[in-house]
Order: C-alpha cells, then sequence, then structure tokens
C-alpha cells in the first residue's frame, strides 16, 4: 500500500500548511498537519522533507537551489506543480511560499520545518510572521511542541496547567497587556523591547487569555503534553 497522500484542496483553499527548508519536521505532527490542508506548499528543499514523509506537495515554490533534479522529477511525476524564482531575489523562499499561500486566499497558514542550524535564517524566518501581508490571518510555526505566533490585539491560548508561553515584543515595547491563566499575571502592564521579561510563564488553565493594546507579542507556546 502506498503512502503517498496528497490533500484535496478546495476551489478557494482556506488552510494552508507550508513544509520550509529548515530541519525535518517531526513525522507525526506533519503528517498529522498535511492531512487537514487544503492547500499543500514545499519552499525548495522543504520538499526533500515531504517526499521523505510520503507527501506530494500541490506547490513547489523558489528558486530550486536546495532541490536536484532527481527530486525535482519525483514531484512532477507525483502531480506537483512548480512555481520557479531566480536565484538573485529579494525573497527567502519561505516568504515566497508565505506570499504565494496568501494569494490564494489562505486564511490559516501553519509552517513546518521552519527552524535550523543557521541563526540568521531561523530569526528571519520568525520575523515574517510581522509581514503586513499576514495580518489578519492565523499564521503558526510549529516545530514538534513549539508554536509561535504573533499577537497583535488579543489570543486565546489552549493547552494544559504547565504549558510554557514566552511573550517577546516585536519591533519596539509593547504597552496596555492583560493576560489570564498564566502563573505571572499583566494588568495592563508593558513589556520593554531587548530584556526577557517575558520569557517562561505558565499555563495554570487549559486556557490562557492575552490582550495588547498597543504593539505586537511573538507568543511561544510549549506544551508539555506529549
Amino acid at each position: 500500500m502506498s503512502t503517498n497522500h496528497t490533500p484535496h484542496p478546495r476551489r478557494e483553499p482556506k488552510h494552508c500548511v507550508i513544509i520550509a527548508n529548515g530541519d525535518p519536521p517531526e513525522p507525526q505532527t506533519a503528517r498529522r498537519h498535511a492531512s487537514q490542508a487544503d492547500l499543500l506548499l514545499a519552499a525548495d528543499g522543504g520538499a526533500r522533507h515531504a517526499l521523505a514523509l510520503g507527501l506530494t506537495p500541490h506547490v513547489v515554490i523558489g528558486d530550486m537551489d536546495s532541490l536536484d533534479q532527481d527530486h525535482q522529477a519525483r514531484l512532477r511525476a507525483a502531480g506537483s506543480r512548480f512555481i520557479v524564482h531566480p536565484a538573485a531575489k529579494d525573497e527567502t523562499d519561505l516568504e515566497l511560499a508565505l506570499l504565494h499561500a496568501v494569494e490564494q486566499g489562505a486564511d490559516s497558514i501553519v509552517v513546518l520545518g521552519v527552524l535550523g542550524g543557521r541563526l540568521d535564517q531561523t530569526l528571519a524566518n520568525v520575523l515574517l510572521l510581522t509581514m503586513p501581508e499576514l495580518v489578519g490571518r492565523d499564521v503558526r510555526l510549529v516545530d514538534g511542541p513549539q508554536t509561535a505566533f504573533i499577537i497583535r490585539d488579543q489570543a486565546t491560548l489552549v493547552g494544559a496547567p504547565g504549558d510554557t508561553v514566552s511573550l517577546i515584543p516585536l519591533g519596539g515595547a509593547a504597552r496596555g497587556i492583560t493576560t489570564a491563566g498564566l502563573a505571572f499575571p499583566l494588568h495592563d502592564g508593558a513589556l520593554p523591547f531587548g530584556p526577557a521579561l517575558g520569557i517562561s510563564n505558565e499555563m495554570t488553565a487549559h486556557q490562557a487569555r492575552v490582550q495588547v493594546r498597543k504593539g505586537m507579542l511573538l507568543c511561544v507556546h510549549i506544551s508539555e503534553e506529549v
């Protein structure tokens, strides 16, 4: 029996999963997310991770500098469509994949394989969450038990007591922060840009709420449940 799995897209995809070219995603997590996708994208070498997981991306996008001809041929034979960009470009392959997801109408996006050995690329990947094109969309970076996303106004976190939650201001101080369901609450408080004041809080219930009046927060939620 073949293990190859291709999600079936709706006419207007709403939920997109992107496999990036970082460290290979955890197989069970990746297959679970891919099974829920209306649109499965691979950012360049992320297509190798997809093939290793028995997944066929609907679209492979990038300059193909991390995907050899053999892998490209296998993907084309399996039905993947390629959108090839020149190597001399301003955007990273993951950025192009995110923009393509937005163009296709995705309102929720999960990115897998986003972390890796190069600090510059990892930081750049995380900061892509702040792109203006993603405002109003639910975009999450997932790496095993870790999920990262941006909070611009409010968010509800679903997890379990003991889960780690870090709130990191981006682009300057965040103010007017009020939290509930966390061990160290804030009430109309502020987090300065730079100091690690918001690191390693803990959930005290199965839900936590975060509101921010000014600025944006990178929320990293680490689940303790395996």
